[in-house]
């Protein structure tokens, strides 16, 4: 006979093994369930903040404050001036408007940080500001000035009812340039022949690639004398009699703030806070800039540097 050596399971034993899968099984599964929650959660905390970032770069987001209470409205001018740079006067006229429409406005602080740029732009910001001025007159609106405000920055703050600025920060510049390069040597230098044909015998006037003409030197020169004078213009209507006028005042020199004052390019000694505080008396500041997105800077910017290349030279009051 053969002997049969199969051991029956025990019911108990293979109850509790069973039981025991079971519940690891379900752990494991539950602990998938908190890891998957948590991971959703997490990448949700991420995603909010990364579309955060993207609408306030693109612009979607507004800055612009609404409110009944009274304030001083700020408007921040920082940046080179043109018509596709930081300062333009779009953005700065879209400034303007919202802060006088403000009810709680009870004046206006120009913050001003800028080296100059277009006259253009500038004249068109100088012109609104006078503009508002004579349809609010009972809001005042003042310029105070950082680190720098010189050329087209100043063009600007003449227009405000007075100028503020640190002991430190650069003012003046009153002069207007034409900047440009002439590549002429080195096309000899490397053997390159300049072919140019136009219609229209000044067509080609201020052209880098060929010599300077002598008649097209004296038309440019003609033409900064001008907006140089308008900018002089534009600086005695908007300082009057408090200016006390040197010769080297309009030459395109710059001055200390400290300097100014008592050249009577600026009015006296402040900054924005003080000048809310103490002389607006109301140090709620709101700030009524308008800001452009990411997007608007990229292009405008794609748009000035095409055009830099086509035309060669630029002029400018810096």
């Amino acid at each position: 006979m053969s002997e049969n050596n199969h051991t029956e399971p025990n019911p108990r034993e293979s109850e509790w093994q069973r039981t025991t899968i079971e519940k690891l099984a379900f752990a494991s599964l539950a602990e998938q369930k908190r890891r998957r929650r948590w991971g959703i959660f997490f990448k949700s905390l991420g995603f909010i903040y990364l579309f955060l970032i993207l609408f306030y770069a693109l612009g979607w987001v507004s800055n612009e404050t609404s409110t009944k209470l009274e304030h001083t409205a700020m408007i921040d001018i920082e940046g080179v001036i043109g018509a596709n740079d930081e300062v333009n006067a779009e953005s700065i006229i879209d400034s303007l408007q919202s802060a006088y429409d403000s009810k709680g406005t009870k004046g206006i602080i120009l913050r001003i940080n800028s080296p100059g740029g277009s006259p253009v732009q500038a004249g068109l910001i100088n012109d609104e500001i006078k503009r508002q001025r004579k349809l609010h007159p009972d809001i005042p609106v003042y310029a105070v000035v950082e680190d720098i405000c010189a050329s087209g920055g100043y063009y600007i703050a003449v227009a405000a009812d007075k100028i503020y600025v640190d002991k430190a920060s650069i003012v003046g510049s009153i002069g207007v340039l034409m900047d440009g390069f002439g590549f002429t040597k080195a096309m000899d230098k490397f053997g390159v022949e300049r072919r140019l044909l136009t219609a229209g015998e000044n067509k080609a006037i201020l052209d880098p690639f060929s010599p300077v003409n002598p008649k097209h030197q004296e038309f440019a020169q003609q033409m900064l004398d001008q907006i140089h004078q308008q900018f002089i213009a534009v600086v005695r209507e908007g300082r009057g009699n408090r200016l006390k006028e040197t010769p080297e005042m309009f030459s395109g020199l710059f001055w200390t703030g400290e300097t100014s004052v008592q050249m009577g390019l600026a009015d006296g000694l402040g900054s924005s806070a003080y000048v809310a505080r103490e002389v607006i008396k109301q140090d709620n500041i709101v700030d009524f800039t308008t800001r452009e997105g990411f997007a608007d800077k990229f292009a405008k910017r794609l748009g000035v540097s095409m055009t830099n290349t086509l035309l060669g030279s630029n002029i400018n009051i810096r």
